[in-house]
């Protein structure tokens, strides 16, 4: 049996970033991963969509030409060659994971690992031991107990399919399948959205999602809530059947894609050979990311059950629980400051706080919103969509949250990003100066 300092069962982002923390301390580090090396953001998801979403971005600036006097024909996408040029973005990528670990001295096992008690683990029949256990486990598709439901896609399932579907259903209308619902039908799929809930986006502000409903439904996306699916079937011709509550006539459809939502995939661990206990839900901790029933083991990441499912969310919680492990700093991750995008055609972004969220904390806030649309910025560029609400403190002029749909939303995000972790207010942001003409300039007018 071999000891280690500190063994990290997963090899994403919070994992690794831990790794390199107690590494540069120089301790023994062993990394467990059952996938590849480099976790979902790079390999499975926010990466390869990204360029997905790219061109959908193109294609939408196209058919807005018309309006720059611009005269184009109808666009074509050819969806296996976008497909073979996403997973360029992908191919290798596990490679320079682990040669970078290996340049530093880092030993990685590859396998699916398991506790066996509670400061040790087994990948694949060999054992390991640690004075320190972090638990960076990816999250999974969210699997829901509905008979045929093993004929949905994953989205790692979509972007890797060459042939663009026909037809297409999401069961559940959360933040990828907006995403891939925005791409697919600038494509040319027929997409329909079924959410279970009043309103899809429960995280996101009402009005910001009511206008990411708008802009969906104008290019045809069927956006459907209060929708319960009861069954999925395959039929002889390859299509499939949706059977929705209430409704006589099933949904027919070339592919149904499970986004459902993601959940920390920890069932495989056998967490209770550690003295740990998972109801599915929860996991029991004493601070941010120590065990409260075994304090040698750590959870960061997707692992970390009710956290914000976000890369850069994964990479903070590694750095403070390696810093956690290492140094003994147990500091909690601060979270309303980092931005969130929604990469739909027009982009969402968010950060800090929404209204509901302020009334919670019986903030006092004054919420200004604006439509963009008339704006020079946005006509410029033909923009369908240019949105925001701003929340700010009355007491305090601080801003505490920001929420935005539009051309650049991911970038201009930032800024009210800075301000709200820097205590900047809003009449600051107003007496800066900016580039012009610029979105970003439109700040001042925000606030």
């Amino acid at each position: 049996m071999k000891t280690h300092d500190l063994i990290v069962l997963g090899a994403g982002n919070a994992g690794l970033a831990a790794a390199s923390i107690a590494n540069e301390a120089g301790w023994s580090v062993l990394v467990a991963e059952s996938l590849d090396v480099g976790g979902t953001c790079p390999l499975r998801g926010c990466v390869p969509k990204k360029v997905l979403v790219a061109a959908a971005e193109a294609l939408d600036i196209i058919r807005r030409a018309s309006a720059h006097g611009i005269t184009v024909s109808e666009p074509k996408l050819d969806w296996g060659q976008l497909i073979r040029r996403e997973r360029t973005f992908v191919e290798g990528v596990p490679a320079q994971f682990a040669e970078s670990l290996a340049r530093r001295g880092i030993e990685l096992m590859k396998g699916h690992a398991r506790f066996v008690s509670e400061d040790s683990i087994e990948v694949d029949g060999r054992r390991f031991t640690a004075e320190k256990i972090l638990v960076a486990t990816c999250s999974a598709p969210r699997q829901l107990a509905i008979p045929g439901f093993e004929h949905a896609l994953s989205s790692a399932d979509l972007l890797a399919r060459e042939a663009l579907p026909r037809s297409i259903a999401f069961v559940g209308a959360g933040v990828i399948g907006f995403e891939l619902a925005h791409v697919l039908a600038r494509a040319g799929s027929q997409v329909t959205l079924l959410e279970v809930a009043e309103r899809p986006l429960p995280r996101n502000d009402p009005d910001q999602v009511a206008e990411l409903v708008r802009v969906s439904e104008a290019i045809g996306i069927e956006v459907r809530t209060e929708v319960r699916v009861e069954a999925v079937a395959r039929h002889g011709d390859g299509s499939l059947a949706v059977e929705v509550a209430g409704e006589t006539d099933p949904l027919r459809v070339d592919v149904v894609a499970n986004a459902a939502g993601r959940a920390p995939a920890l069932s495989g661990l056998a967490l209770d050979a550690a003295g740990i206990s998972w109801d599915g839900a929860t996991v029991p901790l004493a601070g941010p990311f120590r065990s409260a029933e075994n304090g040698r083991v750590f959870f960061a990441g997707d692992a970390l059950p009710g956290r914000p499912l976000l890369s850069p969310v994964a990479t903070l919680e590694g750095k403070l629980a390696g810093r956690h492990i290492v140094h003994g700093e147990e500091m909690e991750p601060r979270y309303d400051a980092i931005p969130s995008a929604i990469y739909t055609v027009p982009t969402l972004a968010s950060v800090g706080l929404t209204e509901r969220a302020a009334a919670d904390r019986d903030l006092d806030v004054g919420v200004k919103v604006s439509d963009m649309r008339s704006w020079r910025s946005a006509r410029t560029y033909a923009e369908e969509a240019a949105w925001a609400k701003v929340l700010v403190e009355r007491g305090t002029d601080r801003v505490v949250g920001a929420h935005l749909v539009g051309h650049g939303a991911a970038e201009t995000v930032h800024a009210f990003a800075s301000a709200i972790e820097h205590g900047w207010t809003a009449s600051y942001l107003k007496s800066r100066s900016y580039a012009y003409p610029t979105f970003h300039a439109d700040l001042k007018y925000l606030v």
